[in-house]
């Protein structure tokens, strides 16, 4: 039989073994976030599916900066389980090619900024389709992916997966299955891995780099609990003000290109 704890001690194995062996591409993903900060650029994530989990735990939320910009189109997240909006027409559209530039067109993308992209797979279509956008506009590309679906085969129209493209990969150490808890009796393992990891892997990201702006003398607008000492439920409108300005700023550098 499984035991209560048993989901909760496979995942903190599997995300100390992620903090060690990623320790070096976070490093330099952070180091990568910072500079674009610096220079007013923005740090974009995007996933579709149970991959927009994470970009949702980015921005806003407590404890995160001005400068992240998920990037959630609302037909890649589904909304029932059957029928408009449901899982099989996600399914299909987050596997079909030539679909999320039309997404990405609208969006402030331009030279210089990072885009972070999850996916547990590295496989589906329009996490490489954004991947080769963001690529072919000068962006740095960070693939937030399973190492062990590497050895899965291709089948992009481009012969890559979302890893051959990144510039840094941060390999989230799940198994390919994602599921990591066996119940005897069962034929299919139970407790979902990958999204877990990757909300972790961005909240890592948002520490790291808030940690190299501030050996840099920088401090960015933060979103921030009312509970925190001297913090007021006003205190996020200069946060929310200054995402504006950022995301204006954003779109004016991309249409003068």
């Amino acid at each position: 039989m499984t035991t209560r704890s048993e989901y909760t001690t496979r995942l903190i194995a599997l995300l100390e073994q992620m903090s060690t062996s990623q320790d070096e591409a976070l490093d330099r993903v952070a180091h990568q976030c910072a500079d674009t900060l610096e220079r007013k650029g923005l740090v974009h994530l995007f996933g579709s599916g149970h991959s927009v989990i994470p970009t949702l735990e980015a921005f806003p939320r407590y404890g995160s900066f001005v400068g992240l910009n998920p990037l959630n189109d609302p037909r890649l997240m589904w909304h029932n389980v059957l029928g408009p909006g449901g899982v099989r027409e996600l399914l299909w559209l987050e596997r079909t090619e030539n679909y999320i530039d039309k997404f990405l067109d609208h969006e402030p993308l331009a030279a210089g900024d990072v885009i972070v992209i999850y996916s547990h797979s590295g496989l589906n279509a329009v996490g490489i389709d954004a991947a080769l956008y963001a690529k072919a506009r000068g962006l740095f590309v960070v693939a937030v992916s399973a190492g062990s679906s590497l050895s899965r085969p291709v089948s992009h129209s481009s012969g890559k997966r979302l890893a051959d493209i990144a510039d840094v990969m941060i390999d989230t150490g799940s198994p390919v299955e994602d599921a990591i808890v066996p119940v005897e009796g069962w034929d299919r393992p139970l407790g979902g891995s990958s999204t877990v990891i990757a909300a972790v892997v961005s909240h890592e990201i948002i520490c790291r780099t808030g940690a190299v702006l501030a050996g840099r003398g920088i401090t960015v607008e933060t979103f921030v609990s009312p509970t925190v000492p001297g913090a007021t439920l006003s205190s996020n409108d200069e946060v929310f003000a200054e995402h504006e300005r950022y995301l204006h700023a954003a779109r004016g550098r991309k249409f003068q290109n």
